[in-house]
């Protein structure tokens, strides 16, 4: 009886459905752009933007991990996510500025992967080319860690303690990727400032995680899911250049 009404409980709570958490995610990466691209580094709204903005990359990690395995044709899947990669390169570089490849083409590799662990029979070749797509990932956006998220929440799927486990793992395993950014150009040097500051800069993850583990409810909108669809993926490209029309814009004044 009590377990029933802890279900019970446990229901109401989940009011999200995927596509609502999307919008979320994609609200926050807007944040996180912002802050990349009109703020100066190590100032208080910079530091809150960007860490809002680290709800993002796990929420796509989990819904592409259960996208690969609930679509109707992964062959689609795979297609939309090579075109968007294409399509976002020249926005991603000209809104930051930097040459690494963007986050669609690391959730690309991330797909890739999960081929791979499906459909390679053989441990050791499967291991090999999971590794290589791995590391094709360290020239894109959150290289390494997405992989790393997108496989543990694949093994996770439909088990809730297993969730909580990866979506765990996965915080710590940025914020120890995370910390040496707050060495002031001392590698190595653990202060206790640099590993609080990277804590801090992990609760995206966690808040990403008590949205899917306490309110997703495993549906989709009732409508418009075509729409959100493909606004979900027209999102990236489109929103990094009006960013970088605005950014080119103010400083030509």
């Amino acid at each position: 009886m009590e377990g029933q009404i802890q279900a019970a409980s446990g229901a109401k709570l989940r009011v999200l459905n995927r596509d609502i958490i999307k919008y979320i995610a994609m609200f926050t990466m807007l944040l996180n752009h912002i802050a990349h691209i009109f703020l100066v580094k190590g100032t208080p709204l910079y530091e809150v933007l960007e860490d809002i903005g680290y709800f993002t990359a796990p929420a796509m990690c989990y819904f592409l991990a259960e996208g690969y395995v609930c679509t109707r044709s992964r062959f689609k899947y795979g297609f939309r996510l090579i075109l968007f990669a294409v399509i976002s390169q020249i926005p991603f570089q000209l809104a930051f500025g930097y040459q690494s490849l963007n986050m669609i083409y690391t959730l690309l590799c991330c797909f890739l992967i999960l081929a791979v662990v499906e459909n390679v029979e053989s441990p050791l070749l499967k291991m090999g080319l999971a590794m290589l797509l791995t590391l094709a990932t360290v020239c894109g956006d959150w290289g390494v860690a997405a992989p790393i998220f997108t496989i543990l929440f694949y093994n996770g799927r439909g088990d809730r303690k297993q969730t909580i486990r990866a979506f765990a793992v996965c915080y710590v395993i940025f914020v120890i990727l995370n910390v040496q950014n707050y060495m002031n150009g001392e590698p190595g040097n653990w202060t206790a400032y640099a590993v609080f500051h990277a804590l801090l800069s992990g609760l995206g993850i966690l808040a990403a995680g008590i949205a899917i583990v306490f309110f997703y409810n495993g549906k989709r909108m009732a409508f418009g899911k075509r729409f959100s669809q493909w606004f979900f993926y027209l999102f990236y490209p489109v929103h990094l250049l009006i960013l970088y029309l605005i950014k080119t814009g103010v400083e030509h004044r």
